[in-house]
């Protein structure tokens, strides 16, 4: 294997979760592939490694592009890089022999208190992953109480999200929340203690704000319904989830493209075949071996799903039936 052709070391900090199961439900990987969470580069070097003739490393965080900047040059023109968003990946490319997604915060975003992803340092109360647009901040501070119920709630599925909420407003009502340790302890006061080994209170609070700030499953939704366009028949999606919702929004999204009888109506009440545009890798979803999750703790809420394509043509995409949460309807 050339050097070129190297995934990355054991030693290496940012080896793909699921990347072994991953890369044995795809293969063989061969021709161009679209990697449209690049990161720090873990999947586009292994699919590299594994046989791609290219990969299309798609993100909109500028940190990802100023790492690729730095091991990128050895893969030359099997390497081609985008700043943009995977929700709109059939403007980068067509006819795809594949599609990965690794979904959520990616550990450079979380390693750095700038960003504000993390409550484990002081930073500012930011979570943008392109850099741009409105912060966490700007949310904290200006949504109002039932708004914030909401995005806690369905983005986070956060139980005490009135009660954070309501203490979220009467704390910005003395000043400003500008850092995610002010957020964090003012979550921290709304729950009871964790016992040994649960997670931190502001978890859930902060997954659900970043979601809504880089609105995750809006571009989940989006990007699922785009990679049915770009990819070719025999065409492989796979996709990393980190949460339940994630899962269930992926999960139904095959579920929908696999055919089978569809409604008749009141003019043709016969049940009409619909053909399917995916068919399953596997039914159910693959989780990390204890051997992974002993290497890198990450990996356990991690679930693996693949589909491939058919040849059908694209269905149109309904948000409301992959499961996606909708604000606005709890009050």
């Amino acid at each position: 294997m050339s050097p070129a052709a190297t995934p990355p070391s054991d030693r290496d900090p940012h080896i793909p979760v699921l990347i072994e199961p991953l890369i044995a439900e795809v293969a063989p990987v061969t021709g161009t592939w679209l990697d449209g969470t690049l990161g720090a580069g873990g999947y586009t070097r292994y699919l590299l490694a594994a046989g791609a003739d290219k990969v299309i490393g798609v993100d909109r965080d500028p940190l990802a592009h100023d790492l690729a900047a730095q091991w990128g040059a050895d893969y030359g023109d099997r390497l081609e890089l985008v700043r943009g968003v995977f929700s709109k990946m059939d403007d980068y490319a067509t006819d795809l022999d594949g599609v990965v997604l690794d979904l959520g915060v990616s550990s450079m975003q979380l390693d750095q208190p700038m960003r504000g992803f993390s409550f484990q340092k002081d930073g500012p109360l930011d979570m943008r992953m392109s850099q741009e647009g409105e912060t966490a901040a700007h949310i904290v501070n200006s949504a109002d109480e039932g708004d914030l119920a909401d995005i806690l709630f369905l983005y986070g599925e956060e139980r005490a999200s009135r009660r954070i909420a309501r203490a979220i407003v009467r704390a910005r009502e003395e000043a400003a929340i500008v850092t995610t340790l002010q957020l964090a302890e003012i979550v921290e006061k709304c729950l009871p203690r964790p016992k040994p080994g649960q997670a931190h209170p502001a978890t859930r609070s902060f997954q659900a704000l970043r979601i809504a700030v880089n609105d995750e499953y809006g571009e989940l939704a989006q990007g699922l319904a785009a990679a049915e366009r770009a990819l070719k028949p025999g065409g492989k999606l796979a996709v990393v989830t980190f949460h339940s919702i994630e899962d269930r929004m992926v999960k139904r999204f095959i579920q929908s493209r696999l055919g089978g009888a569809g409604r008749g109506s009141r003019h043709a009440p016969e049940t009409i075949e619909v053909a399917p545009q995916f068919t399953q890798v596997s039914r159910k979803a693959t989780s990390a071996s204890e051997a992974e999750i002993d290497r890198n703790p990450r990996a356990r809420s991690a679930r693996l799903r693949v589909a491939t394509r058919t040849d059908a043509p694209p269905a149109p995409l309904d948000r409301r039936a992959i499961g996606m949460p909708q604000l606005g309807g709890r009050r």
